[in-house]
């Protein structure tokens, strides 16, 4: 069973160092970060530009893991900054000389890029912009107005500019393309299902966190793939078939891994394994498998759920990316389980793979053809303005904006009034910081604090131990490229750990580039650890006493909206728009039991009873058990009364609030098992999935009372 989601955000020393491992592309990506990080401190080095720390430390923000996002992502921030400094010289001019404007002025357009921040899809930057608005103005209070004030504004310009234009060469050069990530990240896939069908002990965890990652990341890699070349439009159909068959691949293999009497015996996982290790390769490669070919032997012998297992295999493997022109019935009127059971019957001869590349003009020509019998998706939901729907409605997005803004003045006033401008990263560390729920502000702010000390013993190390010896900027470079590389290992792995590597290249980066040249004052590094210290604790203080905003709401919007997805895609007759319903929805459940396990992080006046945290995570262990046998009965059975009956029974006693107004959620009427017809009451793969879903159901009922009194002692409020 899956770990319960209280415990999920405590990780202990053996969670730690499985947070660092390495995995496929990440040591890529950390060099990528600080070769990036490396040119940017040669370029500010050379031509002698300030607060070259800061602009080695936006190089974390201008990357992802392919090219195309990253080189949108860096053009998109660098035209933002500009706009924002042009914003900057035109409130300049009118508030330069005047401290107390100055103030107002910083006040007024902090609160309002922050609201905006909140409100708008300008969220994964909004609030840099913001730091870099009331930075520019801070800076040009302490130079007269005139020439040397345009140089200033230019400066700060450059700060950003840098390394977006470094950003911009290196991921054109060195970064994958987004059909390689998509094509490794179901190589990973396939290769996780092989081990889990052989050895099922070993692979669980591993095997159930990747259920929860959800396909929208691969399906964004194929959409930019063809973007920028990397993938020819006749592939993109094939491409999300296999997408959809790699699921049905690992609910199976997590139904194996999960049931003991659906485990495959040898003669059954050895092939299948190899055949899936052969379709990795080819994927890796930059291809994708055709025509494949796998012979098993007979399955009478297997147990229902053992029989349920091959049989999903088969047909994922076989028609691995073959595009259906229709997902419940074929031309000759047969439902999906007879062509299922036909394809397995037909299943004989030696194991064939064959992997389909942009180069082979056959391939291609049958490619096309697929293409042509896909199926019209429907058409997606709108997305939407600028704004969020409740920007203008909710009280949290203003409240958001202004406890920031109070906390960062606070700080601005404070290294201001006593004079000592070492500290001025208290300032930054607040807009850095802040975030929409006390839990994850307190969260990232405990991950920040730690990553802030082990940054400042890595930088004063530096400082003492190695910055005497450097001779040239290449010394520098390699010092930068040695501490960035060690963060961007962290920022760029597990999402539990990230902002700890974050903070580490902040600090690192304000202890060792202190100008043009390597930096030996010490008290500049003290300052500044000091300076993010207190921007951590003035921020723990407004948001855990000021408006404080748990994620209790969130929960509880989020299981509603979970109910609903899962009540929709059943139902759903289209194989493929099925399939990636079912990926979001255990992605999102995911989601909820990270917010769930985050309220451990808030403080006892925030948080909501002990009572109220069981009863929503009995609620998503339950349907965290219910997953599989549900996306495997709709497979066969889209609609089955039997599906909606488990959802009620998981989700009782809960007063869901809709996920779209807020109002309660009527349930659906279940009809009963003998509304169904006699075949299908009769089908003995229904009753296995029905059996499995129901004892899943009774196991965690019957110890629900346990596992209540044992959150409680766990979790109690200090």
């Amino acid at each position: 069973m899956a770990q319960p989601a209280g415990d999920l955000a405590r990780p202990g020393p053996a969670d730690i160092l499985k947070l660092l491992a390495p995995y496929p592309g990440r040591a890529a990506m950390a060099t990528r970060i600080a070769l990036i990080c490396a040119l940017t401190a040669f370029v500010t080095s050379a031509y002698g530009t300030p607060e070259a720390a800061i602009s080695a430390y936006v190089v974390f923000f201008l990357n992802r893991p392919d090219r195309v996002l990253s080189v949108m992502l860096s053009s998109a921030l660098l035209v933002l900054v500009t706009l924002m400094i042009g914003l900057v010289t035109v409130v300049a001019m009118f508030a330069l000389d005047d401290p107390m404007w100055r103030v107002a002025c910083i006040t007024g357009l902090s609160f309002g890029l922050l609201f905006v921040t909140s409100a708008s899809k300008l969220r994964p930057v909004g609030a840099i912009l913001a730091m870099i608005v009331g930075f520019a103005l801070d800076e040009l209070g302490s130079v007269p107005f005139g020439e040397v004030a345009t140089r200033a504004l230019l400066y700060v310009w450059l700060m950003v500019a840098i390394p977006v234009g470094i950003s911009i060469g290196v991921n054109l050069l060195i970064a994958p393309s987004p059909r390689k990530l998509a094509g490794r990240a179901l190589a990973k896939r396939l290769r996780l299902a092989a081990q889990s069908l052989v050895e099922p002990e070993a692979t669980a965890d591993e095997l159930s966190a990747c259920l929860r990652e959800g396909d929208a990341e691969i399906g964004t890699w194929l959409k930019l793939s063809v973007v920028d070349g990397s993938s020819v439009r006749d592939d993109v159909g094939p491409l999300r078939q296999a997408v959809s068959s790699t699921l049905a691949i690992l609910v199976a293999a997590d139904l194996a891994v999960r049931d003991s009497s659906g485990r495959l015996p040898a003669s059954f996982a050895a092939p299948v394994a190899e055949t899936l290790e052969n379709m990795a390769q080819m994927l890796e490669a930059g291809g994708y498998p055709i025509d494949i070919e796998l012979k098993l032997p007979s399955g009478a012998e297997l147990t229902p759920l053992a029989r349920i297992v091959v049989e999903d295999l088969h047909d994922a493997i076989t028609r691995f990316a073959v595009v259906e022109a229709q997902a419940d019935v074929d031309g000759a009127g047969k439902t999906e389980t007879d062509a299922r059971t036909q394809a397995q019957t037909d299943a004989e001869g030696k194991v064939a793979t064959a992997a389909r590349t942009e180069a082979q003009p056959q391939a291609q020509a049958q490619a096309q053809a697929q293409v042509k019998a896909e199926p019209t998706p429907p058409p997606a939901a709108k997305g939407g303005g600028f704004f969020l729907p409740d920007a203008f409605t909710n009280p949290e997005h203003v409240r958001y904006a202004l406890k920031t803004t109070v906390a960062a003045m606070f700080c601005y006033l404070l290294y201001s009034q006593i004079n000592w401008p070492g500290i001025h990263t208290c300032f930054i560390t607040v807009y850095m910081v802040s975030l929409g729920t006390t839990a994850e502000t307190v969260e990232k702010m405990t991950l920040r604090i730690a990553g802030c000390l082990v940054g400042a013993l890595l930088g004063i190390a530096a400082i003492v131990f190695v910055t005497p010896v450097l001779t040239s900027v290449a010394g520098l470079m390699t010092l930068v490229l040695v501490g960035a590389w060690l963060s961007a290992w962290i920022a760029f792995g597990s999402p539990r750990m990230a902002y700890a590597g974050f903070q580490i290249a902040l600090v690192f980066f304000m202890c060792v580039l202190q100008g043009a040249a390597p930096g030996y004052d010490l008290t500049v590094a003290r300052d500044r650890t000091i300076g993010i210290l207190i921007g951590n604790v003035v921020v723990y203080l407004v948001f855990t006493r000021v408006w404080p905003v748990t994620v209790a709401a969130r929960i509880d919007t989020g299981l509603a909206a979970l109910r609903q997805q899962w009540e929709r895609l059943v139902a759903l007759p289209d194989a493929v728009t099925r399939r990636a319903q079912a990926a979001s929805a255990m992605a999102q459940c995911g989601a909820l039991e990270q917010d769930i396990a985050l309220m451990h992080y808030e403080p006892s006046w925030v948080r909501p009873e002990a009572q109220w945290i069981a009863e929503r995570r009995s609620a998503l262990a339950k349907l965290d058990a219910l997953e599989g046998p549900m996306f495997l009965l709709a497979e066969r059975r889209p609609g089955d009364a039997a599906i909606e009956g488990w959802i009620k029974r998981a989700m009782d006693g809960l007063p869901m609030p809709s996920a779209e107004t807020g109002a309660k959620v009527t349930p659906l009427p279940v009809a009963p098992d003998a509304a169904l017809p006699e075949a299908a009451a009769n089908d003995d793969t229904r009753t296995a999935l029905l059996r499995l879903g129901d004892a899943r159901l009774t196991q965690l009922e019957h110890a629900a009372s346990d596992d209540a009194a044992k959150g409680l002692a766990t979790h109690a409020p200090a």
